[in-house]
């Protein structure tokens, strides 16, 4: 198997330039039509930063959702994802997308931290439980918040109530052969780490894993093996391939609100 092709998600789709330019525009325009507060800190570093986009009722209910942007733990940031919040805003949940330190300026263990410390801000600010979420590296990050034991953070250890993860990796090892390694700096060790398939999971909580059916066979591999482990350790798990979407394509169901992905992230944010 040629891994770096497997890895590769922006050569197996040349269209992915015009998704990404969409990305864009649409989270420009969520973000002046419904507002937010935006750049809220959550911590030391210049990108520890967080939008918190409030449900159109205002009441500020139920679980917070919190989505976590990919791009291979070394691109993009939240402007790029505002609209994801409009199916949840819509419904009067409240949805906070933080961005972070990227590599190669820190490392994965790093990132890991400073979404953990955002959680812990965001879970002390509204005092309520966490919904976690995201694509590519935000599913990576989202099973990892899933996996942490909170209660040695000094909060509550169900901090996180569910966790969806769309074409999420959870085992890191496999990145180290390839070109994303200068920028991860991944040894063996700390890609065994930061790998939530290599994790004790001791929480219980629902875990979803999505991932699109036109992805790579080590993508679509990925997004099952944690399903299946922590299914293996008593979670209820789900593991599902979308037909007809790609890596960039899956993006865009967090903005449709008739999409089963979409719907099925409000169905656990309602418990």
């Amino acid at each position: 198997m040629d891994l770096a092709a497997e890895y590769n998600n922006r050569a197996l789709v040349p269209g992915h330039p015009q998704i990404i330019a969409r990305w864009h525009r649409d989270a420009a325009a969520y973000r002046d039509r419904h507002g937010g507060e935006f750049g809220i800190p959550y911590g030391a570093r210049p990108r520890n930063r967080v939008d918190l986009f409030r449900g159109t009722d205002g009441r500020g209910e139920g679980p917070l959702i919190v989505f976590i942007h990919g791009g291979y733990w070394r691109s993009f940031d939240k402007s790029s994802f505002s609209h994801v919040a409009g199916p949840a805003n819509a419904v009067g949940l409240d949805v906070a997308v933080p961005e972070y330190t990227l590599c190669p300026e820190v490392t994965l263990a790093d990132i890991i931290d400073e979404i953990r410390q955002c959680c812990l801000f965001l879970g002390q600010r509204t005092g309520r439980r966490l919904v976690v979420t995201g694509h590519s590296a935000g599913g990576h990050l989202a099973a990892a918040m899933a996996a942490t034991e909170w209660q040695l953070y000094g909060t509550r250890p169900d901090l996180i109530q569910a966790c969806l993860s769309v074409s999420g990796l959870f085992d890191l090892r496999p990145l180290m052969t390839t070109a994303y390694n200068d920028d991860l700096r991944l040894s063996p060790s700390a890609a065994a780490a930061a790998s939530p398939l290599l994790w004790p999971m001791s929480n219980r909580m629902p875990f979803e894993s999505w991932v699109g059916a036109e992805e790579s066979f080590e993508f679509r591999r990925q997004a099952r093996s944690l399903a299946a482990a922590w299914a293996g350790l008593g979670l209820s798990c789900h593991y599902e391939e979308v037909p007809g979407e790609n890596h960039f394509s899956i993006g865009d169901l967090f903005s449709r609100a008739d999409h089963p992905m979409t719907r099925r992230l409000l169905e656990l944010a309602r418990g």
